[in-house]
């Protein structure tokens, strides 16, 4: 049945599609009905319990608008956004491409976003309401494309502390390569004096709200091993409770010839799967046995989640895979 329906979905230009996807989500959001996640071995980390071990990955849902219809699918948790402190259009269309040939996917979104007060909004809805009781919600939260990179914490801090209080768990995301100079965030000039400050921000939060939220770093595949042993050392001595490792990359393995392969932007899906394992790989040799790691980037299949919780993943996230293979990939990945 998703085949027929990923059929006629990609009979429409990507975006289109992607917005009749989220609308039919949001749709089935409000609906009555469970939203018991899928069958799998429950795994603790950073003081949360994790049903399953397969998460949506941010992007899909950038504006937290169909929550509890994703959770249907089976997810064990589901990360929103990213979103930033004030609304912006995101980057010129057409910026959204598929590569069916490769079970890939090129962006150039740009963090599109109504902005994170009417995504809190609705969270806050959902929560007062008892809807997301049992759903593991992650937020991703990023900077606004016209403000300057020195000025970049303040649009972290800002984004925290606007979804603390609907939050499971944030993620910083320093790794998207469509807002330009973002990925300069990951080297160890602007990584420390930005990790100091959000643990700053993090600390007062907590005690406002009477509890303490984790706080994840999301990174790129594209990074060298100076690049790691940098943030691996940075995320630990400010206290970051884990990273998620990776983004989309702006290499281009194994799509040569494709018409759309010479798109600027992110590639998700197969093509990332070797990249995105050796980067998992590296990082956890860097990191230790006990520091929480997600892992994300071109898990195409059971045998791909396997290989990423082999290499020292705690959980898995997807996106570009659940486009391609729906539910059953899901169900597959939670009982892993």
């Amino acid at each position: 049945m998703y085949a027929l329906f990923r059929q006629c979905l990609f009979a429409l230009e990507a975006e289109r599609s992607h917005d009749l996807t989220l609308a039919a989500f949001a749709a089935l959001s409000r609906l009555p009905g469970s939203t018991r996640p899928a069958p799998g071995r429950p795994r603790r980390l950073f003081g949360i319990e994790f049903p399953n071990a397969v998460g949506l990955a941010a992007g899909l849902d950038k504006d937290a608008r169909a929550v509890l219809g994703f959770a249907r699918m089976g997810f064990g948790h589901i990360e929103v956004g990213t979103l930033t402190p004030r609304p912006q259009p995101g980057n010129p269309k057409p910026r959204l491409f598929r590569l069916p040939a490769h079970r890939a996917i090129i962006n150039r979104m740009g963090f599109n976003s109504g902005g994170v007060a009417a995504a809190t909004l609705r969270l806050d809805q959902l929560r007062q309401g008892g809807r997301l009781d049992g759903v593991v919600l992650g937020v991703n939260v990023g900077k606004n494309k016209d403000t300057p990179l020195e000025a970049a914490a303040d649009d972290y801090v800002t984004g925290m502390a606007a979804v603390y209080g609907s939050a499971d768990y944030l993620t910083l995301n320093l790794s998207s390569p469509n807002t330009p100079g973002l990925r300069t965030l990951q080297s160890q000039a602007a990584l420390v004096p930005l990790l100091e400050r959000v643990a700053d921000a993090g600390a007062g939060l907590a005690q406002r709200h009477g509890r303490r939220v984790p706080v994840l770093l999301k990174i790129a595949p594209d990074l060298v091993a100076e690049d790691l042993d940098i943030i691996a050392a940075a995320a630990r001595d400010c206290g970051i409770d884990g990273i998620i490792a990776t983004n989309t990359t702006i290499t281009r393995p194994g799509i040569a010839g494709d018409r759309h392969g010479g798109e600027a932007g992110g590639l998700s899906g197969a093509p990332l799967t070797p990249l995105a394992l050796s980067t998992l790989v590296a990082l956890r040799a860097r990191v230790g046995p006990d520091f929480p790691l997600i892992g994300v980037g071109g898990i195409d299949s059971e045998a791909d989640g396997r290989a990423r919780l082999d290499a020292g993943a705690d959980l898995l996230q997807i996106y570009t895979g659940f486009v391609y293979h729906g539910p059953r990939l899901v169900r597959a990945l939670a009982r892993l």
